[in-house]
């Protein structure tokens, strides 16, 4: 029902034309399978434009000048979503994340075609194509004026002046929240819609006022945050060896769920492949590769201080026969420096870090009841418990200002 009346709307869309909202393009081909028209210069400049407006939608295989519905070769269909995916990706600065779908509509003889449908949501960004910045007026795009460029990221820095936790997802509804996640935070005395609110686990546009959910209520309320957040997630890899190889690699799985369970998830798999040792002495004493209360930490910190503005990265946790390397993406927040982890702590996310300090309890190899206490401990607690177990101190250095990159030696086996 739900594609029959998508089909529907583009249909009525197609007979109207393009305007401020959707653009046509028929798609032609080189040799293979590769686009050659438009090229990837026009591509961009057009999602860049929808996502410095309102957003918008991009049908391609739609002739934009007589509304012919053209239709991709069904063993064209894959390249060119890829394509587009990559223009997204690779030719816009910062990076427009698209979704995108296969639908078959009727062309004017009945017969059906496939079309690729790209949604393009409005950004809390200020997106440049081939270094120049375009907004769409009605059925086109024009370059923007200095003026109209300054006040737009005027707009846009002071809507980041309300934390990227707390801003609305687009797209989203309250419709979207999974009832059996959301029990955990309500009062029965406060009205639900209240709650959610003061915990900024919802937000309004700024535009029309539609309620949707927060970044924060994404991570917390949906079971699968990635169908929006598509990079929230924690990838873990396990090596037999001492460098990246996928000959050597013991184990893999990326989870996506809940924040907690992605958190609970990651620990187990460390728990599940790290070696365990024992001592030969009277009364048996596992001596394991790391400490499950320093994982658990740091595991919380990426999950709670990680950049989600960031498109193309995630946490990355991967293991390796001497050692533990766990990525975070985003620079350190506001002054923050690695010299200065020990004895500071500065907050990205202030609504997702109170809401998992208040309402999620720890697991038992933390040594406390909530996920985060907000004391300050973290990272000491990681440099030192680390340094006892394994006579290595942990490292934290920036790769590339992009990421930081945590590594925990595992225990000496000689030392154990």
């Amino acid at each position: 029902m739900e594609r029959e009346k998508l089909v529907k709307e583009l249909l009525f869309h197609i007979r109207l034309g393009e305007d401020s909202s959707i653009e046509f393009k028929a798609v032609t081909f080189e040799k293979g399978n590769t686009p050659k028209d438009p090229n990837k210069d026009k591509m961009a400049h057009e999602i860049a434009a929808f996502a410095n407006g309102q957003g918008g939608r991009l049908l391609l295989g739609v002739d934009d000048k007589n509304r012919d519905v053209i239709g991709i070769d069904d063993d064209k269909v894959a390249s060119t979503e890829e394509w587009i995916v990559n223009i997204s990706q690779q030719n816009i600065v910062p990076p427009v994340r698209i979704d995108t779908r296969l639908v078959q509509i009727p062309n004017r003889e009945g017969h059906l075609k496939t079309i690729i449908y790209v949604e393009i949501p409005r950004s809390l960004s200020v997106h440049q194509s081939a270094g120049r910045y375009y907004q769409r007026v009605g059925s086109t795009k024009q370059e923007m004026k200095p003026d109209v460029l300054a006040r737009l990221f005027q707009q846009r820095s002071q809507a980041r002046l309300i934390r990227f936790d707390e801003s609305l997802v687009p797209g989203t509804s309250i419709d979207d929240i999974d009832n059996s996640l959301k029990n955990r935070f309500l009062r029965p005395t406060i009205p639900e819609h209240m709650q959610f609110h003061k915990l900024h686990l919802t937000a309004k546009d700024d535009f029309d006022e539609k309620l949707g959910l927060s970044v924060s209520g994404v991570l917390l309320l949906t079971p699968d945050p990635t169908q929006w957040l598509t990079n929230a997630y924690i990838q873990c890899v396990c090596y037999s060896g001492q460098q990246r190889d996928a000959q050597d690699q013991l184990d893999a799985m990326d989870y996506t769920g809940p924040i907690d369970q992605q958190i609970n998830g990651a620990v187990d798999f460390v728990k599940r492949n790290m070696k365990t040792a024992a001592t030969k002495e009277i009364g048996r004493i596992d001596l394991p590769q790391y400490d499950i209360g320093v994982i658990f930490e740091a595991v919380v910190n990426a999950v709670a201080h990680r950049d989600y503005s960031m498109t193309g990265r995630r946490i990355r946790l991967h293991m390796f026969a001497d050692r533990l390397e766990l990525y975070t993406p985003g620079q350190l927040s506001n002054s923050l420096t690695i010299d200065g982890l020990m004895d500071n702590t500065v907050t990205r996310n202030e609504a997702l870090v109170n809401l998992l300090s208040r309402y999620y309890n720890a697991r038992e190899e933390a040594g406390r009841q909530a996920i985060i206490e907000r004391r300050g401990e973290g990272v000491p607690k990681i440099i030192n418990r680390s340094l006892a177990l394994s006579g290595k101190e942990p490292e934290y250095k920036m790769i590339d200002d992009a990421e930081l990159l945590l590594t925990l030696y595992a225990a000496n086996k000689n030392k154990r």
